[in-house]
This record gives C-alpha cells, structure tokens and sequence, in this order.
C-alpha cells in the first residue's frame, strides 16, 4: 500500500541551532513525527510549572491541511510530562516558531536537553465547513446519547 505524501516547506528560525533535527518519522509505520527541543543547553519544567518550549522550525502547508502537534507517550508515562493545549493546531496560513506547551504534573523537577524529543506532528487534511442551518436534523440509533452511552 502506497502512502499519500505531501510536499511542505520548512525553514528553520536560527541558524544557531542547525544541529537541532528537522521533524522526522522514527519508524516506517509512524504517523507522527518528532519535534524536538531548540533550546541552548536545557531547561527544566518544576513541578506544576508550565514552559513553552521551541522547536526553531517554521513550516508552509498547503491550504487544506493543518498540523497537528501531539504529546509523547513516554514522557506522559515515564515522566508525568504533559501537552496542555493537545492536540494544539497549526494552521495553513500561521508562518510562526511551532512550540510546544509542556505541563509536569509530577513531583520532581524535570530536564529538557537541546535536542530531546519533546513532541510529535502530524500533518492532515480538513475539511472547511459551510453551515446549512435547518429546524431539524436527522436521527440515528444513538441519538443523543453521549458520555459514555455506547458503552453499555
């Protein structure tokens, strides 16, 4: 099976962190690529602190796609190392930095070094939505039911 794949541009914001990868894929079957910190030497999120870290890239999607920038399971896991705005979205038509919102919930301090893994990306296509407003709308089985009402 052939994957779709989709050209787009990325720049990076400084040249001082050259050494920094671009975002890349880990695996072939790899949905998400990893973001990583662009930071001098490291940082350190305290305990219930919140840092925005960057990743010194800046990237041009074609209208119709977004970005999506998701957290890492391992660092949730292992770390208590949370995204807060997750997923966060990064439009077609934003230019700027893509940085990360980081939230440790843990209760130690915890060290980002210059070029860990911090975050993944994954670049997908929308939909745009033109509302119809009508006085009613279709029923289905579910109807309704929300909040857990499929899993009875």
């Amino acid at each position: 099976m052939s994957l779709d794949r989709v050209k787009v541009r990325i720049s990076r914001v400084s040249e001082m962190f050259s050494d920094i990868p671009l975002p890349s894929y880990m695996t072939p079957g790899s949905a998400g690529m990893d973001l990583f910190a662009a930071v001098e030497d490291y940082v350190v999120i305290n305990p219930m602190a919140v840092i925005l870290v960057p990743t010194n890239v800046r990237i041009e999607l074609p209208s119709g796609y977004e970005a999506q920038v998701r957290p890492r399971s391992g660092l949730a896991a292992n770390h208590k190392i949370m995204m807060l705005n997750s997923p966060g979205t990064i439009d077609s038509d934003f230019r700027g930095e893509i940085k990360v919102v980081l939230f440790n919930i843990g209760d130690n301090p915890f060290r980002i070094n210059r070029g860990d893994r911090i975050a993944q990306m994954v670049v997908a296509r929308y939909a745009s939505v033109e509302w119809e407003e009508s006085n009613s709308i279709s029923d289905t089985i579910r109807g309704s039911g929300g909040f857990g009402s499929t899993g009875k």
